[in-house]
């Protein structure tokens, strides 16, 4: 039981840093220099950094959920 519970958690801890490395990948390319008076300032790098953990969490939780979703759809019948 442990065993499982222990895969499980490094699996979902693998899942969101791979989701991660990609949201941050993908939010290097977004320009809030439109958007923000200082680009290169410490509030612009601290905004980035919230955007990238909160689409890092949205997306994790949705991966993980569907994968949790679809593997206890063996239960149904």
């Amino acid at each position: 039981m442990f065993e499982s519970l222990g895969q499980q958690s490094l699996f979902s801890i693998l899942i969101s840093l791979m989701v991660l490395v990609i949201v941050w990948w993908c939010i290097q390319s977004f320009r809030f220099d439109v958007f923000v008076k200082d680009p290169d300032g410490i509030k612009v790098k601290t905004l980035m950094i919230l955007t990238t953990l909160a689409l890092t969490h949205l997306v994790t939780g949705f991966i993980l959920n569907y994968l949790n979703w679809a593997t206890s759809l063996r239960y149904m019948f």
